[in-house]
């Protein structure tokens, strides 16, 4: 249509030099009656460009919370192995500060185009974050939220509307009860997640807003010491004869599920998080009263997806993603698809 060879098209749709202005005009004429469009996938096809994203996660166990994370991150890249994208893991301890830190250091080492981390707490994810900044590599965040560090895209709960609604459906099994209890894990002190501690501010906030005379009680459980553990709920129970319900804010109720169960403490309101199939078992007997769920695998698929997104195809990324709150029973759990 322009009457000039494809090279020369190509250079001005590119917009590369070496196109007289006479040439250019006409070529961007046409292109603009047309509408022309490029076909960026086809683009991208034909770069051969490699795109080696890293992820830096918690530890964990086969079949805990962030192994669902890794299914749906591994999922995406396989989706978008035609445009060369791969991921590579690296796993810091959650109760070790430091361990963050020296992860993120090792894994800039293998030069990645993209990274996807579920940051620790500020102080320790800022220096980390900085050197991303320094080095123009855009990162995303999974589970938590840092907004004073804001990444190219976010996926996740918002946690302080998770544990408001958490209160507001615990209030509903308690009705008058007086008093209730709040189950933290720690490790030497540590919680080892913003997601916990977010979440158990935005349920003490509706706690203060609706119910400011009922008791709320705090006991510490420890991540590796079940025989500590029982022992503890025992004299904490011994305490509170009255007490019957509770809530855990990490992926780990099946651990006070157990102990509901082995003691016939049937009458007992729980509400924890995450779809373990340990807590799945423990919301099927009983043990477990509510499971809130928050689709860990599209938060991983969703991640990798937004990198190519941003780095291959150039589009625009919304940055603040927060996932469904799914308030699960064993009525309903059968039917319930986490994809």
């Amino acid at each position: 249509m322009a009457r000039i060879s494809v090279g020369t098209v190509d250079r001005v749709i590119h917009n590369r030099s070496g196109v007289s202005k006479k040439s250019r005009k006409r070529v961007e004429d046409i292109l603009k009656k047309l509408d022309y469009q490029p076909n960026i996938y086809a683009s991208a096809l034909a770069s051969n460009k490699k795109y080696a994203f890293a992820c830096l996660l918690p530890q964990h166990l086969d079949g805990e919370y962030w192994t669902a994370v890794e299914a749906g991150i591994n999922e995406a890249v396989k989706t978008y192995s035609d445009f060369n994208a791969s991921v590579s893991f690296s796993f810091y301890d959650p109760y070790d500060y430091h361990s963050f830190l020296e992860m993120g250091d090792k894994l800039l080492n293998d030069g990645p185009v993209g990274i996807i981390l579920a940051p620790t707490t500020p102080e320790y994810s800022k220096p980390f974050i900085n050197r991303l900044i320094e080095k123009a590599i855009p990162y995303i965040y999974i589970d938590s939220l840092l907004k004073e560090l804001p990444p190219l895209a976010f996926f996740g709960q918002n946690p302080g509307q998770s544990g408001y609604f958490a209160a507001r459906i615990m209030m509903m099994m308690a009705r008058e009860n007086k008093e209730i209890a709040i189950f933290r894990m720690i490790h030497q002190g540590i919680v080892g997640s913003n997601q916990q501690e977010n979440r158990e501010l935005g349920f003490r906030q509706y706690m203060k807003e609706h119910h400011p005379d009922c008791k709320i009680w705090e006991l510490d459980l420890h991540s590796n010491q079940p025989d500590t553990n029982n022992r503890t709920l025992d004299n904490f129970f011994k305490q509170h004869p009255l007490l019957s319900d509770c809530i855990t804010f990490n992926s780990k109720v099946y651990i006070m599920g157990k102990y509901l169960r082995t003691h016939k403490m049937d009458n007992f309101h729980l509400i924890g998080y995450d779809l373990l199939k340990q807590n799945v078992d423990c919301l099927k007997d009983g043990s477990v009263s509510f499971l809130i769920a928050q689709q860990p695998e599209l938060q991983g698929y969703n991640a990798i997806k937004a990198l190519c997104d941003h780095l291959i195809f150039k589009k625009e990324i919304n940055r603040i993603n927060y996932m469904p709150i799914d308030l699960l029973t064993k009525e309903t759990i059968d039917y319930y698809h986490n994809k």
